[in-house]
């Protein structure tokens, strides 16, 4: 298998619109704990960029073309992230002035999560594992 340091080191990177890729990574790096890997820039504008958590990948990436953030009030995606300590993350994202969509709550299928929404608008579900819980037991069936 080729390895490729231009690319993410994940199999699955979803890729965020931005109105300002610039604010958007200062954002994300300091309100949700973001680390930025990668920046691409041309005559000033920041145009497209990685940034890693854990050991995942986001890639973002300016306006154009077909390409836009929601608008208000409208989720087209969100992204789900898992973290070692919801409580800490959320307390950390409400202080930095995070929109808080939904604050932390045990779920049936052994998380407990938060959804924020960060400064363009996208949806972000923090979530901890603190329970292991079977599919069945909350009615979902396993299919592989």
């Amino acid at each position: 298998m080729i390895t490729n340091r231009s690319a993410p080191d994940a199999t699955i990177v979803p890729i965020l619109v931005y109105e300002d890729v610039s604010q958007a990574i200062e954002w994300l790096c300091r309100v949700f704990g973001f680390t930025e890997r990668l920046r691409a820039q041309r005559d000033g504008v920041v145009g497209h960029a990685q940034l890693t958590f854990g050991d995942s990948a986001i890639m973002i990436g300016r306006q154009g073309g077909p390409f836009r953030p929601p608008r208000r009030n409208e989720v087209t995606a969100y992204v789900h992230v898992t973290v070692v300590d919801v409580a800490h993350h959320f307390q950390h994202a409400k202080k930095c002035g995070a929109h808080i969509v939904k604050p932390p709550t045990d779920m049936p299928f052994g998380e407990r999560q938060y959804t924020a929404e960060d400064c363009a608008g996208h949806w972000w579900t923090f979530s901890q594992h603190i329970a292991d819980v079977a599919p069945g037991e909350w009615g979902a069936t396993v299919r592989s």
